[in-house]
């Protein structure tokens, strides 16, 4: 089926008591089995591709959008293209060519002014060209390596009152909250502030995205999206899945050398993670 826009997969989900899941993908496995995971849960699904994830592709875009888009375009399911966490004014001007539909313009390591005045010239910039785009206010640590803030540390949560300015005033049309949340968690022990997001929820009327979820035990996920996250992204989740089960794969088949034997043990896992997660995530809120 035809691309779907992630506005409209995200605004649906809102209106749905529910949330969207986006999986961030960067091997042509990652796609397939997010896909296949969506497909399995019967249900829409978002690709996301993170700037990190063009870098290691040797800073091109294209070619796994192209596959990425290829493989939405086949999908029994709504799948839609993100592109995520990007800083860069000239990566963010090729989103549409390379067929996403939105973006999260990432300027929270910024003080507040300046945070404000980049994310507002790119909204303006994204919305001229038909883009839904996502923003961040608080600090969701763990990014790039670094270690995740002191849940009192001052930015470390996002707080109601300057979250509904900074949404008026950058014209944003969802907004990531740092709630608890930190990228990157190979645990799930991460614990969040739900008054914060009940608190935040009231205070705005944009989706909420919650970043940083492979870190979030999955009642901890359940509860967000009661409280109103609509957009949950997940990345690290579905590197573990993999990594384990092609480490058990040649562990077990220390002769292996075919690269689409332990690729595919991967892929399956992935796959499987993925559509675990959309039951978790996925659930209408009550």
């Amino acid at each position: 089926m035809p691309l779907a826009a992630t506005g409209e997969l995200v605004g649906g989900a809102a209106a749905a008591r529910s949330a969207v899941v986006a999986f961030n993908i960067i091997t042509l496995e990652h796609v397939e089995a997010v896909v296949a995971g969506a497909e399995a849960a019967g249900t829409p699904v978002v690709l996301q591709v993170s700037e990190n994830a063009v870098k290691f592709r040797y800073g091109r875009l294209l070619p796994l959008a192209r596959a990425a888009a290829a493989a939405a375009e086949r999908a029994a399911v709504p799948v839609a293209l993100h592109l995520d966490h990007v800083q860069s004014d000239d990566l963010l001007r090729q989103a549409v060519e390379a067929g996403f539909s939105s973006v999260m313009y990432d300027a929270s390591r910024l003080p507040y002014a300046e945070n404000l005045a980049a994310t507002r010239a790119a909204a303006e910039w994204a919305h001229a060209q038909g883009l839904w785009i996502e923003a961040e206010l608080g600090e969701v640590g763990g990014k790039d390596g670094r270690p995740p803030l002191d849940a009192h540390a001052p930015g470390a949560r996002t707080d109601p009152g300057e979250a509904h300015a900074f949404v008026t005033d950058s014209g944003v049309d969802g907004l990531a909250v740092a709630i608890g949340n930190t990228h990157a968690m190979t645990e799930r022990t991460a614990a969040l502030d739900h008054d914060l997001l009940k608190r935040l929820a009231g205070a705005l009327d944009v989706p909420l995205v919650l970043h940083g979820s492979s870190g979030v035990p999955d009642g901890e996920l359940t509860a967000a999206v009661a409280g109103g996250i609509a957009k949950v992204n997940v990345g690290t989740a579905l590197n573990m899945a993999m990594t384990r089960a092609i480490r058990d794969f040649l562990a077990a088949h220390p002769e292996a050398v075919d690269s689409r034997k332990y690729l595919g043990v991967g892929r399956e896992a992935m796959a499987r993670e993925a559509a675990r997660l959309i039951g978790v995530i996925g659930t209408p809120r009550t």
